[in-house]
């Protein structure tokens, strides 16, 4: 049975909720994954995705990012994520907590290799994170293989603002940083499925709010990674990048388009999921694409997959 772990992570003048999940003791762990969520979301919405990779050996971690979640502790704090100096520096400190300090044998997790996986806001950010030269050292150069599921590179057809817009937005972000913004998203854009619609209505930490220096922050790293200023550090191995092609948050065209620019790297794969939404952990079939993460991984960690039960066996 997978173990569930729920915990604290202390960094800068806050603490955020974590929670981890565990292969049980009858499966070898083989990796790690660090999860990084999207806006208006939390980690305890990822139903089996989590607990079924971790049947198959790999060991997810994942948290609240500052302003949402249960790392909210007062209405003021919601959304209230910060400049994208901050919102990166906290991505970073968490993927390294999930690294060793110092590789021991008396560590059996010290030698796993990390990946790193982010949705919607959240893969933007890990995106970012992976494009800028401090990080390259202490984080890049150390993760295995980065993921992405429905990346914000582009807003989809329906929800894109205007330029005008998205000006006004910048300035009011610089002169009222903590001024909040609600913005609501519309679950039946989110997922096909009736029973995660009703459920995304009905959670209270699903609160829409954001601040206009985080929304800001957001239409920035945006920008930067669907004009191509900002640019892949040369230490990214590996990178996969699935995407629904009726999504209706995050455009699907500019996730192919970034993509495709990409050519540097020699292990990439892009999965388009015919009819998908946007939460395709969530979305109708999602089995494929729990299956698709989950394989790409192993694939990854000279293992061979052996099912749900996630037995491996050493190519070494």
């Amino acid at each position: 049975m997978v173990k569930e772990i729920e915990g604290q992570f202390k960094v800068g003048d806050t603490s955020l909720y974590t929670k981890t999940w565990l292969p049980d003791d009858s499966t070898p762990c083989v990796a790690k994954l660090a999860f990084v969520h999207g806006f208006s979301d939390h980690i305890g919405r990822y139903y089996d995705f989590f607990p079924s990779l971790a049947r198959a050996g790999i060991a997810v971690y994942g948290f609240d990012q500052r302003g949402w979640g249960r790392s909210v502790t007062t209405p003021a704090e919601k959304g209230l994520t910060g400049p994208t100096a901050q919102v990166l520096s906290e991505v970073a400190a968490f993927i390294e907590s999930v690294m060793p300090a110092k590789p021991s044998s008396a560590d059996s997790s010290a030698d796993l290799p990390l990946f790193v996986m982010g949705h919607s806001m959240g893969g933007g950010e890990v995106l970012a994170l992976a494009s800028t030269p401090e990080y390259e050292g202490p984080v890049v150069s150390k993760v295995r293989g980065w993921l992405l599921e429905a990346p914000f590179i582009g807003f989809a057809e329906a929800e894109r603002p205007s330029a005008l817009k998205v000006l006004a937005g910048r300035l009011a972000g610089r002169l009222l940083p903590r001024m909040h913004l609600v913005n609501v998203i519309e679950p039946g854009h989110l997922t096909r499925d009736k029973d995660v619609q009703e459920s995304l209505r009905g959670d209270d930490l699903c609160h829409d709010t954001g601040t206009l220096e985080g929304l800001a922050g957001m239409l920035d790293r945006t920008g930067d990674l669907s004009s191509g200023r900002a640019r892949l550090s040369p230490a990214v191995q590996s990178l996969w990048l699935g995407h629904g092609d009726m999504d209706k948050a995050t455009s699907f065209e500019a996730s192919k388009e970034w993509f495709d620019r990409q050519s540097q790297i020699g292990d990439r794969t892009f999965k388009k999921y015919e009819g998908g939404y946007h939460q395709l952990h969530a979305d109708l079939g999602r089995e494929e694409f729990i299956d698709d993460v989950k394989e790409w991984i192993l694939k990854r960690c000279d293992v061979k997959a052996e099912g749900e039960a996630g037995k491996v066996e050493s190519k070494l």
